[in-house]
């Protein structure tokens, strides 16, 4: 029944005789022409019922590489070598494409005897004849005989294709090495430009990289599977995955390439109406995929639905490239060239394993030349790409720049507004206050003190923010000038001893008796260092009390080193967060539930202003015990004249001073302070205009510049005095910049538009008359030495 079946299904054919004779010494490049195969169908014959049925028909082979395109029949190829020669010669025969499932060959002598040798991917690798990734046997021809030989070949759909290479030791050993270098300049180029462009994605983000990243090992892997390499290095025992390596790599790289062209193409944007043609493509990709594991016909359909959709999504590409260009949409060159050499290479593996074209070096290898050349020119085009990104990235970081720029300008506008607007009213209270101070007794004078010492606690505040503002921006600065340290820090311990007593705490502030009269630094930022440290201790102390302490001694170069020491009995701090205790808002890190005050500033300016002094601050603490703070300062000591700046500036000849300023509050703050010094008269202006107008008609010796004011701010009326526009003003009047901003840009700016002093509200009368004092009378030192 089987051989009626059989013959059945072979009616139709051309019958041929028994074949030729190949002799050993003619081309081996011809074996095939001696060839002849035969299609069983599913009929699972053995060798012995080939070798004796009659009745199949074989066919002569065409071609050296013959291809019956996809099948999953049982296909039988028989041929006869004679040697001639009086020794056995040995021969390799390399047949089929490495990924045939079955390839064994039978050996039959005179003798009738048969040898097997097994090959195919469907065997455990070690058990190949020739343990090689093709399929190859190596044979030995006894002297002086003809030996029959039959080639048994099965796939499960892919194309099977019938080459008989035959080679001499020394020929096949030199074919594959020159085959081998080939591959590793093949394979080396695939995997490294595919790690590379993965690299390039967990570096720019940017999915063009990722998709071609991808497609390029798919494609790699798909060489690898239809050459056998992963038979023989991945899936050696064969089985499952290794019968569906191919189909697995070859729509993944089918997948990639789409998304990569997808993506790199902008398609979304440029030709959204494509995209159907895309999705398509991916849905056949996913139904074929599917098919894979759904049984072995679906398996066998999956070969040419795979192909095909391969050639329809090549067919996309072009289409897509075309219709840009048509549309004049900008297409990077290296791409368009990369996609048409893979289209060349792709389109002639696809075609012949469709049977359009025939077999040989050039059309088995195709693929492998396309994506070669596609990698070169994609990989320009990529190059491209990053050029491209870079200088985008470029552009956004300039715009981020330009935005961040205005922000901080902004920013710095806010705080130059708040300095003012909170300064202010702060000039106008503590200078009420220090004049009723300077007239009561000092019974009557506790009520204005204690105004003072909450002022001076609310602008410490305000400075904090502001200074905290500066040390992100790295921009805080000292100002050095001449003032008393004693009268400053006794105003400042009287202002925390009475918070201090208001807890019922102790407080004591000891002051060295060899401190010196007058210093040369930062007024303010010397007193805030002391203020944020009592206030530290103040805050945090709830029985107990705060003990502080300033000795002096003297060094070289008029130096004097200033070493406080401020002691609490308060909740100290755990070893834990003493590394974090000078961090920004720590106090609000610690989660204190809001049980103590502040905005968590203090430590953190007051460590950043001492490294400005080039000091050193040092905290001992343990909880619930109370808290240490040692601070060092090298500071210039003045020598002391006979004079006070009063008495000097009293001596002198009459000054003509032009007050510019337009709160009402604080002209009252400036006239009681100016009217203090007998030889000065002045006159207040309302806004930079009025001062223009009063320039114009009056002598004045002096101007003192408010900046933010209505009509004409202080910058305005400045820059025309100094430009020299009026000719009825003199240009070179000296002015001083009195103003409740405290940014460091505002000083500079000032400075920059020719005013020749500045100086912060709330207005210290000292600080104010020395300014006065240095810039009114050039003759004498700048460094004046006198008592404040």
């Amino acid at each position: 029944m089987k051989y009626l079946l059989l013959i059945l299904s072979l009616v139709g054919l051309n019958l041929c005789g028994q074949n030729k004779i190949f002799d050993t010494d003619q081309n081996p490049k011809n074996l095939y022409k001696y060839a002849q195969y035969t299609d069983v169908g599913d009929l699972n014959l053995s060798i012995n019922e080939i070798v004796k049925n009659d009745f199949l028909t074989f066919n002569n082979l065409t071609t050296e590489n013959h291809s019956v395109g996809f099948t999953d029949h049982n296909f039988w190829v028989r041929f006869k070598i004679l040697n001639t020669s009086n020794y056995v010669k040995t021969y390799f025969l390399e047949t089929a494409r490495p990924i045939t499932d079955i390839a064994n060959l039978y050996q039959i002598n005179t003798e009738q005897s048969i040898l097997e040798f097994k090959n195919g991917d469907k065997i455990p690798f070690s058990e190949k004849h020739v343990q090689h990734h093709a399929t190859v046997f190596k044979i030995e021809l006894p002297p002086n005989k003809t030996q029959d030989f039959y080639l048994h070949l099965k796939s499960d759909g892919e194309t099977i294709n019938l080459p008989l290479k035959l080679y001499n030791e020394t020929e096949f050993w030199l074919a594959n090495n020159q085959i081998q270098l080939f591959f590793g300049l093949f394979y080396g180029l695939l995997f490294l430009a595919g790690i590379i462009y993965l690299f390039f994605y967990t570096s720019l983000k940017e999915k063009s990289f990722l998709y071609y990243g991808i497609y390029v090992l798919s494609i790699a892997f798909m060489q690898a599977a239809l050459d056998g390499f992963l038979h023989e290095y991945i899936f050696a025992s064969g089985g499952y995955l290794n019968d569906r390596a191919v189909l697995i790599t070859a729509q993944s790289s089918n997948l990639f390439l789409l998304k990569y062209c997808e993506h790199f193409l902008k398609i979304r944007d440029h030709l959204n109406r494509f995209l159907k043609g895309f999705y398509i493509a991916y849905g056949i990709l996913a139904i074929s995929f599917v098919m894979l594991f759904i049984s072995p016909e679906t398996l066998k359909l999956s070969y040419p639905i795979s192909n095909l959709n391969g050639l329809f999504s090549l067919l996309l590409i072009l289409s897509t490239i075309f219709t840009m260009r048509y549309k004049r949409i900008k297409i990077d060159p290296y791409f368009s060239f990369g996609i048409l050499f893979l289209v060349i290479g792709l389109l002639g593996f696809v075609m012949n394993n469709l049977s359009l074209l025939p077999n040989n070096f050039i059309t088995l290898n195709s693929a492998k030349f396309g994506s070669g050349f596609e990698v070169i020119f994609l990989s320009l085009s990529m190059t491209n790409l990053i050029k491209y990104l870079r200088l985008e990235k470029e552009k956004s970081q300039e715009e981020a720049l330009k935005k961040s720029e205005e922000i901080s300008q902004l920013k710095t506008y806010f705080m130059s507004n708040m300095s003012h607007e909170l300064r202010t009213p702060i000039n106008a209270i503590m200078g009420v206050a220090e004049n009723e101070i300077e007239q009561l007794k000092d019974l009557d004078r506790k009520p204005y003190q204690t105004i003072i010492n909450a002022s001076q606690s609310l602008l410490s505040n305000v400075n904090d923010i502001i200074d905290f503002e500066k040390i992100e921006n790295n921009e805080l600065k000292l100002s050095p000038q001449n003032f008393n340290p004693a009268k400053q820090l006794i105003q400042i311990s009287d202002n925390w001893k009475s918070e201090a007593l208001k807890k019922g705490l102790e407080f004591t502030f000891e002051i060295d008796h060899d401190i010196p009269k007058t210093i040369y630094a930062d007024q303010e930022r010397f007193i805030q260092i002391v203020n944020n440290i009592l206030s530290n201790a103040v805050k945090f102390t709830e029985k107990g009390g705060i003990y502080s302490k300033l000795s002096c001694i003297k060094q070289p170069n008029d130096l004097c080193r200033f070493s406080f020491q401020i002691s609490d009995t308060g909740i100290g701090i755990d070893p834990k967060s003493k590394d974090d205790v000078f961090d920004s808002f720590n106090q609000m890190k610690l989660n204190h539930k809001r049980q103590y005050g502040g905005i968590g500033l203090g430590l953190t300016i007051a460590k950043h202003i001492v490294e400005l002094f080039e000091g050193s601050i040092h905290i001992d603490s343990t909880p619930n015990k109370g808290t240490d703070v040692y601070i060092d300062l090298n500071l210039i000591s003045i020598p002391q004249l006979d004079l006070t700046v009063n008495q000097i500036i009293n001596k002198q000849a009459p000054l003509h001073i032009l007050v510019i300023e337009d709160n009402k509050m604080n002209q009252m703050v400036m006239r009681k302070v100016l009217s203090s010094v007998s030889q000065f008269s002045f006159a207040f202006a309302n806004h930079g205009q009025e001062g223009l107008d009063r320039l114009k008609t009056e002598d004045f010796d002096l101007v003192l510049m408010d900046l933010q004011m209505p009509v004409m701010d202080g910058y305005e009326a400045t820059e025309i005095i100094r430009s020299g526009r009026e000719t009825n003003i003199n240009l070179n009047i000296p002015i001083i910049a009195v103003t409740a901003d405290a940014m460091q840009e505002t000083k500079q700016r000032v400075l920059d538009l020719g005013m020749n002093d500045y100086m912060t509200k709330p207005v210290s009368k000292a600080i104010l008359l020395d300014k006065i004092y240095k810039l009114h009378f050039p003759n004498k030192a700048l460094t004046a030495q006198i008592k404040n």
